[in-house]
């Protein structure tokens, strides 16, 4: 089944309150509810369209999928790169926090040019 799954980019976005987030970017109470809680089957595209304008993804980024029990899952099935990763994923604050601060002068100098070259 194909689950809206927004918990991820909001971490990666350091997004700690993302009710409030969705609610400050134009959402109403009650759609922000329904869209962090997965508690709708059907997606508005304008709604589709305005998360992913800020928060800077792809629709696919916002999306996961869980195979159904009994049914045949072909490894080419294109549903497949929507599956959440088993492992844990880490949080980019706590692994940067984590890190000398020479080392992170480092990794931003590196982003920023990357960034300068890509542009």
């Amino acid at each position: 089944m194909l689950y809206l799954n927004l918990k991820p980019i909001f971490s990666a976005r350091g997004i700690e309150k993302p009710y409030s987030f969705l609610v400050k970017n134009g959402f109403n109470s009650n759609a922000a509810h329904r869209l962090l809680h997965s508690e709708t089957r059907v997606v508005k595209l304008d709604h589709l369209e305005k998360l992913c304008e800020i928060l800077l993804c792809e629709p696919t980024d916002l999306f996961q999928w869980i195979p159904e029990n009994g049914k045949v899952n072909l490894p080419n099935n294109p549903l497949n790169k929507l599956i959440a990763a088993k492992e844990n994923q880490s949080d980019l604050r706590k692994t940067l926090f984590g890190l000398p601060y020479q080392q992170l002068k480092e990794i931003s100098a590196k982003m920023t040019n990357e960034l300068k070259e890509n542009q």
